[in-house]
């Protein structure tokens, strides 16, 4: 047998935009196909809109009624705030949807002194709604002036590939609770679901090539469908009739109490609870909290481009995206949603599922976000689908982020030291740190920084409990500071292959991806 030649044992070629996928940032499916695989992008966004609103709603002193109409608003300015991003902020197809991140700043406002003596449920929930409204539309001078002012677009041009691969992994990585974790709160549904999207997305689209594109495409819809549909069953026959109130809450496809106490037609509404109310110390917390965003969001746009067969984006369409995400916060703030915003992580991994990257997609996923969020019955009827679903979804759309950042290897010199160095220290140390802080909070009650100030506690934990931001904080600390005189530093660091685009007007293909509707950039000029 002959010798493989020389050349088929090279590496494989570096890419600047990822290959193969079927419709680009710029491409467009059918208008039949594109409405479905919109509909596909709201009902992923969906798990984390109703997850939130259980965790804050009821703890404020809501109830069933109060939680139906805050997971409306969160959907009307997710709806809202993805039709801006993908208009003119950072263009991606990327989902603008509900944050976890600032769920730490809402318990300290929902505990401190002020409202927990408030006996009345009803009262305490209005008026910590109000103080959540002024801390979010507070928050949001940070990143509108950040994006504004150009401050990230300097950030974004000493952001090399090394650096971005841990800011982008971690953006993945470290939600890796959501996953298996609340996946395995009732196994009995979410690993069936778990197993059926990896062989609908996975193995039935090799066996049945003729209908490959199509088994990936929609797989996350004939996995919902299904095990929905298993769940209703298995509740229908009693199945958790004796489980622990837990169980079945996570089991159950009745036990959310959304579809009776939603309405059937309702425009959510600014002020719809009254004026906001600010305090100041609140205020900063939250503010730590869209400090936390920008940079997950960051990482959730870097991926979305990539997954959409775009070239890397130039630092001034990222400050321009961020200073919208900002108007986002302000917006939030109006309609209390009582969470800020951030680039949803689970829609920028279903990019790379079904390879479908079109912009007009997630456009029409926002309308279904609008739509929903007015016919409230609707919507109650899918936020009734088992929170285990959506986690054996995670478990494959945070995947696909993590595999993104990895994916920036290619530009980097893997046998430099200095390289190694970078990678292993921040990748450790962005799960080390956070695993650190939420440790010391379930045992003892309370953060690492124990100060008398529960809004500075809470500022500090944000932080510090966000893989993405610790770990790309420090990557790029060290990818700036760590032997910078040296002439190889710059390509082991890959930031030779990134120099074209640091610019707006230094490749073509920019004016292509990112370029503003309507003929704005004629107005507002990218740089």
């Amino acid at each position: 047998m002959a010798a493989p030649k020389g050349d088929d044992l090279g590496p494989f070629p570096v890419k600047e935009q990822l290959p193969a996928v079927d419709f680009c940032l710029t491409s467009n499916p059918s208008w039949h196909e594109a409405i479905i695989l919109g509909f596909q992008h709201f009902l992923v966004m969906l798990g984390t809109t109703v997850m939130i609103a259980s965790i804050l709603v009821p703890k404020m002193g809501g109830g069933p009624v109060e939680k139906a109409q805050v997971i409306q608003t969160i959907l009307m300015v997710s709806g809202l705030n993805t039709l801006l991003q993908t208009l003119v902020g950072c263009r991606t197809s990327v989902v603008i949807g509900g944050s976890y991140v600032f769920i730490i700043p809402a318990i300290s406002i929902i505990y401190s002194d002020h409202f927990g003596r408030i006996i009345d449920p009803h009262q305490r929930f209005v008026l910590t709604m109000r103080a959540l409204q002024g801390a979010l539309m507070f928050s949001s001078i940070f990143p509108v002036v950040i994006g504004v002012l150009g401050l990230w677009r300097i950030v974004m041009r000493i952001l090399s590939p090394l650096a971005a691969i841990p800011l982008v992994t971690l953006t993945g990585l470290g939600l890796f609770q959501l996953g298996f974790p609340q996946l395995a709160k009732c196994i009995e549904i979410g690993l069936p679901a778990l197993i059926v999207v990896i062989f609908i997305s996975q193995y039935l689209a090799s066996l049945l090539k003729p209908f490959q594109a199509c088994a990936r495409r929609y797989a996350i819809l004939a996995t919902v469908g299904l095990i929905w549909a298993f769940a209703a069953v298995l509740t229908a026959g009693g199945a958790f009739k004796n489980s622990s109130p837990q169980t079945q809450f996570y089991c159950r496809t009745d036990r959310s109490g959304l579809i009776g106490a939603a309405s059937w037609i309702r425009f959510p509404y600014p002020f719809q609870w009254g004026r906001p109310t600010l305090n100041a110390a609140n205020g900063f917390a939250v503010m730590a909290a869209a400090f936390v965003s920008m940079v997950e969001s960051t990482g959730t746009f870097i991926a979305s481009a990539r997954y959409g067969s775009a070239t890397p984006m130039p630092p001034s369409v990222v400050s321009r995206g961020i200073a919208w995400l900002g108007a986002g916060h302000f917006l939030n703030g109006i309609f209390g949603a009582v969470c800020g915003p951030t680039a949803s992580v689970e829609n920028a991994g279903l990019l790379g599922l079904n390879q479908i990257g079109s912009r007009r997609v997630t456009q029409i996923a926002a309308i279904f976000m609008l739509f929903f969020s007015i016919l409230g019955k609707f919507g109650a009827i899918l936020a009734s689908i088992p929170p285990p679903i959506f986690a054996a979804l995670y478990c494959i759309l945070f995947a696909y982020v993590v595999s993104a950042g990895l994916g920036f290897l290619q530009f980097c010199n893997l046998n430099s030291f200095r390289t190694k160095f970078i990678l292993g220290f921040s990748l450790f140390i962005g799960l080390s740190v956070p695993q650190y802080f939420n440790e010391v909070l379930l045992i003892t009650g309370h953060t690492p920084v124990n100060t008398k100030s529960m809004a500075f506690n809470s500022m500090i934990q944000v932080i510090f409990t966000s893989p993405a931001t610790v770990g790309g904080l420090i990557a790029l600390f060290l990818d700036i500071t760590l032997h910078r005189s040296h002439s190889a530093t710059r390509k082991d660091s890959g930031r030779h292959w990134w120099k074209k685009f640091r610019s707006y007007d230094a490749d073509t293909r920019s004016e292509e991806f990112y370029s503003l509707p309507w003929g704005l950039n004629k107005y507002f000029p990218s740089v």
